[in-house]
């Protein structure tokens, strides 16, 4: 019977969380967006070609290969790579190089589409620098049949969010993650 009433609470707690982020996302309404333009090791790319055939893109907002955090997140979430591009564009934004982009994503495995902030204003504008240099994330565009790019929802990336497993299963753990950092 306990176990009923926490898995009812459970559900209970991830609609009102469903609920209440979508009417933040709501609230807060599509922004228009131009047309950034990245480096990559085959050259220049710009947003709207991340999207490929799709009408929607994802790109995740990493650290870059300093960040033991970011590689944790960039890891768990290229295992639904194939799940993810049959639904949408994807593409791993860093302000590392191309070249170190290209090391990390051999040594990793990753399958992503790379692409480099040096020189790009993308992380500021879309809220993912600080005080404190880059902040890890993931943003969502739409691209109209005019062409017109909309950034439709972001979410930060940390430690208990929905984006890394690793955190709420630790969570069921005796104790959490008892300190446990990614390495």
């Amino acid at each position: 019977m306990a176990s009923e009433r926490f898995n009812t609470a459970y559900q209970n707690l991830q609609n009102a969380k469903a609920e209440m982020l979508a009417a933040m996302r709501e609230a807060h309404g599509p922004e228009v967006k131009e047309d950034y333009e990245f480096q990559t090791e085959q050259g220049q790319v710009r947003l709207s070609e991340l999207f490929g055939h799709h009408d929607d893109l994802l790109v995740i907002h990493n650290m870059g290969r300093s960040c033991n955090y970011c590689t944790l997140w960039a890891d768990g979430l290229a295992s639904l790579e194939p799940m993810i591009t049959e639904r949408c564009g994807l593409a791993l934004s860093s302000p590392d190089s191309p070249e170190t982009q290209a090391e990390v994503k051999a040594k990793r495995g990753w399958p992503y589409q790379m692409v480099s902030l040096k020189g790009s204003r993308f992380a500021h504008d879309m809220g993912y620098v600080s005080d404190h240099g880059y902040m890890p994330g993931v943003s969502a565009f739409h691209k109209n049949a005019s062409g017109e790019m909309t950034r439709t929802g972001s979410a930060f990336f940390g430690p208990g969010d929905d984006f890394c497993a690793i955190w709420p299963l630790f969570d069921l753990l005796e104790g959490g993650a008892k300190g446990w950092e990614p390495k």
